[in-house]
C-alpha cells in the first residue's frame, strides 16, 4: 500500500475514536449519559434514550460523519492515484469502526460501531448498493420479520448483509471492507458483557 493509504487508515481510526455520545452528553447535560445505560454503550441509541432528542441527533450525525468523511476523502483521490492497492479501501472503510470500538482517546473502551458503519458505506458513493443492502436488511429485521432483542437483530443483520454483498456482486474492495466491519462489530457484540435475553423472531404484523 501507499503512504496515502496509511494516512487515511490512521485518519479514519482517529476519527472513529471520537465518541460523540460522551461529548454531546457532557455538552448538553454536563455528565456521561452513557454511564446510565445497562450496557454503557457510547452510541446513538443511548444518546437518544438518556440524552434526549438533540443529544441523539447530534450524536447520530457525528457518528455518520466520522465514518463518511475519511472514506469519502480517500475515494475522491483514487482517480489521481491509480496504483492504489485494491484492498486499501477495505482497510480505510474498517478504520473508523475500529476506532469507535477501540477508541484511543477513551482507553480503548468504545461502542458497537453501527451508525459509523452506515457512514462508511455512504462514503463509497456513487456506489450506493452496499449502503442500500445494509439499510434494507436492517429494516427487514426491524419492520417485517422482527428479531428481538437488539443484540440478536444486529448479529443477524450484519451476517445476512455480508452474504448479500456477495450475492449482489458489490465491488470487491467494498465487500471485503464490509466483511471487516461486520467482523469487528460481531466480535464486539459476542464479547459484550451485557445481559442477553432469549432470541425471539416473529412477523411484525402479528404484534
Amino acid at each position: 500500500m501507499l503512504s496515502r493509504d496509511y494516512f487515511y487508515i490512521l485518519l479514519g481510526y482517529l476519527s472513529g475514536s471520537i465518541l460523540f455520545a460522551r461529548l454531546f452528553g457532557r455538552l448538553f447535560y454536563h455528565r456521561d449519559i452513557t454511564a446510565e445505560g445497562p450496557d454503557g454503550n457510547p452510541g446513538t441509541a443511548n444518546a437518544f434514550r438518556y440524552g434526549g432528542f438533540w443529544c441523539g441527533l447530534f450524536t447520530l450525525c457525528g457518528d455518520l460523519l466520522k465514518g463518511y468523511l475519511p472514506v469519502r476523502w480517500y475515494v475522491n483521490g483514487l482517480a489521481a492515484v491509480p496504483s492504489a492497492h485494491i484492498f486499501a479501501l477495505a482497510f480505510v472503510m474498517a478504520a473508523p469502526v475500529l476506532g469507535h470500538i477501540l477508541p484511543v482517546f477513551y482507553r480503548f473502551r468504545g461502542g458497537k460501531g453501527i451508525a459509523v458503519s452506515f457512514g462508511c458505506l455512504l462514503g463509497v458513493f456513487p456506489m450506493l448498493r452496499p449502503f442500500a443492502i445494509l439499510a434494507c436488511v436492517f429494516l427487514f429485521f426491524s419492520l417485517v420479520i422482527k428479531i428481538t432483542p437488539n443484540y440478536y437483530r444486529t448479529l443477524v443483520t450484519y451476517i445476512v448483509a455480508a452474504l448479500a454483498m456477495i450475492i449482489f456482486r458489490c465491488e470487491t474492495s467494498v465487500t471485503v471492507g464490509f466483511f471487516m466491519i461486520a467482523g469487528l462489530i460481531l466480535t464486539k457484540l459476542l464479547k459484550s458483557r451485557e445481559e442477553k435475553e432469549s432470541f425471539h423472531m416473529e412477523a411484525a404484523w402479528r404484534h
